[in-house]
């Protein structure tokens, strides 16, 4: 069995298996509540059977693939790590000790056992990983330590939907390393870097790595790894000439230069009557302006964790722009926004919806340490000032967006009904909290490192990665002896992979450049590598040859599946498509001439080949394709690093 095919634990996969001795149901239409095309394909092809709203069964061929992809996985992080197997049922206690049992709030499946003891059903271990290392690690000379694992997990999603994407039980490959300081831990994150690169593209996928929030998770620093698809709710933004990518709520941009309008009167601001003129389109034909020759007010109350008081928080931006509200939310150290109500405006702004603007802003909040700071400077440290103090959330946090910056004679409101000023200049008359980057990027905008335009489109996260510091050593009490004999908490990072979403998002590549209607899954994780479809089971010699080549390509390191059912040729052909097998070999008249045909659903090639070169041939292509997935993983490294 030559090596480049089946390797490893990828060997147990090895074994002909006949289709008229499978359970594979196989449906000609799809249900009317599937929407994505993985979802209706899955269906389809009987790789999963649905028991409850986001709770799906693995049947048959979809177990095959999860497990083909899950060995992958499980051989690139035994490279730089050790796996353990850690309990779904998790204790109040544990999650209490690192502040999250009230953070997760309704996403967490809660129960309680029989003596009235809470626990819940574990969404991510980064709790449980560290109660192991308070317990068990005491000295610098037991780190670094990275610990994995590959395991069910539990989401109370509000909203299931799109198959495998939004699900309530899911697999997922978490990863915890330990460090004694900053540069181990940059050491262990460029570790599982390098490891997702690798998985991902043994697996065939064409992805980006991004730039991306840490969210509920924490820490300094997080990347994603993105596969651009219809199907995703995310959305991302890259460049096609650089390295750089972005989830949209890092993304960033360089803004082409907006002509300003002439001043009016001695340019200083000009109160103007604008009766009913409340909406950003209203006021820009009232002046015969742009939108981008406006200035918007958002305003919102924040909540934090670290005081019940609501945080005003108001941002003013480019009319043209949207806020980006967990750019807003990063800096103001909140963790949820919603509008501020009539009543609320009044009091932290001084005017009513639709006339509100900077000048005459009721109350601003003033702090000596962030002069001077802005997004590109330490914005970890204007959170942590924010959050931190919560005396300080009752003022209101004013936050001028980088876009107004340099910008003359705009308009805005008066913070006055029916009013708007003219000749408006933000450098003269914002006085903000803090200049920040807190808008949406937009589709063609200049990449902000080469300037090229930029894309932006829907994703799917298939992978993440976190530095996340000490939140978790510091809260549940890790810590361990240095090289001087002094206690120091180790600082973590933590890392998934959602196995499922490795496969929905093959699936949905796939079926996007197929039509929507078929797909073909990548050698590597297709639940068979090779279909031989005899077209005629009742023709002896035709049956013959079937299981000869068959046979023969097992011998030579492929993963087979003979289909010998009693069925027409059409019905197998359209089968063997349906269910994703990358290569077909049909078993038809041309075995009267010593010839097969072979199908490489892939390339989207039909070719004759003579029947006793089969298995060299197509053992030779699998390898040459394993091959270039695996050496893929180089170039995603030099041209997708953010």
């Amino acid at each position: 069995m030559p090596a480049a095919i089946l390797c490893g634990p990828e060997s147990v996969f090895l074994l002909m298996r006949r289709w008229s001795q499978l359970f594979i149901p196989t449906l000609r239409e799809a249900p009317a509540d599937a929407e994505v095309a993985s979802h209706k394909l899955l269906l389809r092809a009987g790789y999963v059977r649905q028991l409850g709203a986001g709770i799906y069964s693995y049947l048959f061929l979809g177990n095959r693939s999860v497990n083909k992809i899950v060995a992958i996985v499980r051989e690139e992080m035994d490279r730089i790590g050790q796996e353990f197997l850690l309990p779904a049922l998790n204790p109040k206690e544990v999650w209490e000790a690192s502040g999250r049992w009230s953070v997760m709030g309704d996403n967490m499946f809660r129960l309680k056992d029989r003596k009235g003891a809470e626990l819940c059903l574990a969404m991510t271990h980064e709790e449980v990983m560290t109660d192991i290392a308070r317990k068990e690690l005491r000295s610098y000379k037991q780190l670094p330590q990275i610990w994995y694992q590959i395991q069910t997990k539990f989401r109370d999603e509000p909203r299931p939907k799109s198959g495998l994407l939004r699900v309530r039980q899911f697999i997922m490959k978490d990863a915890y390393s330990f460090d004694i300081d900053e540069a181990g831990l940059d050491l262990s994150y460029s570790k599982h870097d390098a490891a997702y690169r690798s998985i991902f593209s043994r697996c065939g996928l064409q992805f980006v790595a991004v730039e991306a929030d840490s969210g509920s998770m924490g820490g300094s620093a997080s990347q994603e790894f993105m596969v651009y698809t219809d199907a995703g709710e995310d959305l991302i933004a890259s460049c096609p000439t650089c390295s750089y990518a972005a989830n949209l709520e890092k993304a960033t941009s360089q803004l082409t230069p907006i002509e300003d309008l002439a001043p009016t009167g001695d340019g200083t601001p000009e109160l103007v009557h604008t009766p009913g003129k409340a909406s950003i389109a209203d006021v820009t034909e009232f002046f015969g302006i742009q939108a981008s020759q406006d200035i918007k007010c958002v305003a919102f109350m924040g909540s934090t964790t670290a005081s019940e008081t609501l945080r005003p928080v108001v941002a003013f931006l480019r009319g043209d722009h949207q806020v980006n509200e967990a750019k807003l939310n990063f800096i103001a150290g909140t963790t949820e926004l919603r509008p501020m109500t009539p009543e609320e405006l009044e009091v932290h702004i001084g005017g009513p919806a639709g006339f509100l603007g900077p000048i005459g802003i009721a109350e601003v909040m003033t702090n000596g340490s962030l002069n001077g700071l802005n997004s590109g400077k330490e914005l970890s440290k204007i959170k942590g000032i924010f959050r931190n103090n919560p005396t300080e959330g009752l003022k209101t946090i004013v936050i001028m967006d980088l876009g107004l910056q340099g910008r003359t004679n705009l308009v805005a409101g008066a913070n006055k009904l029916d009013y708007h000023f003219r000749n408006v200049t933000p450098a003269r008359d914002i006085t903000p909290t803090l200049i920040a980057d807190v808008r949406n990027i937009n589709e063609g905008e200049p990449c902000p490192i080469d300037g090229s335009p930029l894309r932006l489109g829907k994703a799917v996260e298939i992978g993440h990665i976190f530095k996340l510091g000490r939140k978790y050593t510091s809260s549940m009490g890790a810590s361990v002896l240095n090289r001087d004999g002094k206690e120091v908490t180790p600082i973590m990072g933590s890392y998934g992979i959602g196995i499922e979403r490795i496969l929905t998002a093959a699936i949905e590549t796939s079926a996007a450049a197929n039509g929507g209607s078929a797909y073909a899954l990548h050698p590597a994780i297709a639940p068979f590598q090779v279909v031989v479809t005899i077209t005629n089971v009742g023709d002896a010699a035709l049956l013959q040859a079937g299981e000869k080549v068959a046979a023969d390509l097992e011998a030579a390191g492929l993963d087979v599946l003979l289909d010998d059912r009693d069925e027409r040729a059409g019905v197998k052909f359209k089968d063997a498509d349906l269910v994703g097998i990358p290569y077909r070999i049909n078993i038809g008249r041309g075995v009267a001439e010593g010839k097969v045909e072979l199908v490489d659903r892939l390339q989207n090639l039909n070719q004759d080949i003579a029947i006793n070169e089969a298995a060299a041939y197509l053992s030779a292509l699998v390898t040459s394709v394993l091959a270039e997935a695996s050496a893929a993983q180089s170039s995603h490294f030099s041209l997708l690093t953010v």
